[in-house]
């Protein structure tokens, strides 16, 4: 490609004008970190962008997605995940904490970004992005099985790192960032979708 020169690929534009918000609320999902996630977005759109072409009539948000989660596993893979010492542990929030809701957000994304990679990318995208076993096992390229163990044992290790106001696995889950199962469903339906 001789510098100076633009290609166009007719709807990139407009699927990341109308994708890329959600797209890079699976990236922070991933990575823990918004200037990581908005590096990872833009790492894999600029791979998905010479391909654009190709995948632009099938199922590009998919394609994108499952390129975020093989491009973050890659990355975390090759990272130093050595101690981090700190001066002082953090307080605890009092009961009657009018930030509640922030902290118990806080929490869980500490908390999610602590599970394996595989487990993270499984809550990820079962529970944050609603997609079902088949479509969670397509975007991770393994079998619906293990999707549904991952999620058990993903769902397991927050039940012991949570407190128990967030209710993970109990009655009573509130949907969105602080649930993690979408409004009422019972034990066994989660694994049917």
């Amino acid at each position: 490609m001789w510098r100076g020169t633009t290609v166009s690929h007719p709807g990139f534009e407009e699927f990341v004008a109308a994708r890329g918000p959600r797209l890079l609320r699976v990236a922070w999902l991933l990575t823990g970190d918004p200037h990581l996630a908005e590096d990872l977005l833009q790492t894999v759109l600029a791979r998905v962008w010479p391909k654009w072409h190709r995948i632009a009539d099938d199922s590009p948000e998919a394609y994108v997605r499952k390129a975020l989660v093989h491009t973050h596993a890659s990355w975390w893979r090759r990272r130093w995940r050595g101690e981090v010492p700190h001066g002082e542990l953090p307080d605890r929030p009092q009961p009657a904490d009018p930030y509640g809701d922030v902290d118990l957000e806080q929490v869980l994304a500490a908390a999610i970004r602590e599970l394996p990679v595989r487990q993270r990318a499984v809550v990820v995208l079962r529970y944050f992005e609603d997609l079902s076993v088949a479509d969670t096992a397509e975007v991770l390229g393994c079998t619906e099985g293990t999707v549904k163990s991952q999620a058990s044992k993903a769902l397991r290790a927050l039940r012991g790192r949570l407190p128990s106001a967030v209710g993970i696995g109990g009655a009573g889950v509130s949907g969105g960032a602080a649930g993690a199962r979408r409004g009422g469903e019972s034990r066994g339906e989660r694994h049917d979708r």
